[in-house]
């Protein structure tokens, strides 16, 4: 009951959240002076009569008020310069720019946990010693290394140097079109979850249930992965949330760079084009993406360890 309760008040929270994003975006994005149909050749009475036919001429608070009634009728409108007419529905789910995103990230993400928890396990069993330096290095340049420098390093040497990996990815058609995006996307959280594992494994690894774990007699094994990994989990699974979203909405930079098609490509033409419903629909869905995430997390708090008391656990 507790949980279907604090479920309730996140969902609503949430509601609100994502409601304010939206806000953000619609006016700080009217707020830059000029008009998507300005061009060199355009005329006052041209660009006058494209407002006027997409609504732009109406007072924005109207116009925010028209975009969430149509947002919550399942119409985020269409696209004004890039496709013009064009559902922007169709274009973030209809083209596969958005499933394309979600493939890229969620090989990332698994990577990402698949490498860095036991690593980090690893680093916390070999405190100090020459395995934990040289992991502590190699996270650290991985999280203090940006995903373009990465990239463009990546490329130079495996695609243009040793031509083992293709330059760009296009759809990515292949197993080797995947392998320079996914790592360029997982490098950066896969150093934090070897340091998120690392800390908390070394504070689980020193509590009495760990001392009487080994003085009963099992195995290093057994007592790593079985009792210390699992209560070290919850720092892990609290970053896993925002980093499911984040490495989608990550994505813009390196879509750009391999020139993949996906959301965050287009996301980024959209914004240099002023392609207003376009941005909106692209923002809103991502931060849906991370508020759902967010709220999928803390509710996996009781999964993991039902001692939490999630209804008085602080956001």
């Amino acid at each position: 009951m507790d949980l279907i309760i604090y479920t309730i008040k996140r969902i609503g929270s949430s509601l609100a959240t994502l409601l304010l994003v939206a806000a953000i975006t619609f006016f700080l994005m009217n707020a830059i002076p000029g008009s998507p149909f300005m061009t060199e050749k355009s005329t006052p009475e041209q660009i006058a009569l494209a407002n006027a036919k997409y609504g732009l001429d109406k007072p924005l608070i109207i116009q925010f008020g028209n975009y969430i009634n149509n947002y919550l009728h399942g119409d985020m409108g269409v696209s004004l310069k890039m496709q013009e007419g064009t559902n922007v529905t169709k274009i973030l789910f209809g083209q596969g720019k958005f499933l394309l995103s979600i493939k890229l990230g969620l090989w990332a993400l698994f990577f990402a946990v698949l490498i860095g928890i036991p690593l980090g396990v690893l680093s916390a069993y070999y405190r100090g010693k020459l395995a934990d330096n040289v992991l502590r290095v190699f996270t650290t340049l991985g999280i203090a290394m940006p995903s373009f420098v990465v990239a463009t390093l990546m490329l130079f040497e495996f695609a243009v140097n040793l031509k083992v990996l293709p330059v760009q990815s296009d759809s990515l058609p292949t197993v080797a079109s995947y392998v320079m995006p996914v790592i360029t996307l997982a490098l950066s959280p896969m150093s934090r979850i070897v340091k998120l594992t690392r800390t908390s494994m070394l504070d689980a690894i020193s509590q009495d249930y760990i001392r009487t774990a080994r003085a009963k007699g099992l195995k290093t094994k057994a007592i790593l992965f079985k009792h210390a990994l699992r209560n070290s989990l919850i720092p892990v699974i609290t970053y896993l949330g925002p980093l499911t979203a984040g490495i989608i909405t990550g994505a813009l930079v390196v879509e750009q760079i391999y020139h993949i098609p996906g959301l965050g490509n287009y996301f980024v033409s959209s914004i240099l084009n002023r392609d207003y419903p376009v941005i909106m629909g692209t923002t809103v869905l991502l931060a849906t993406l991370i508020i759902f995430m967010n709220l999928v997390v803390d509710i996996a708090y009781k999964i993991v360890d039902p001692r939490i008391n999630i209804t008085k656990k602080k956001n």
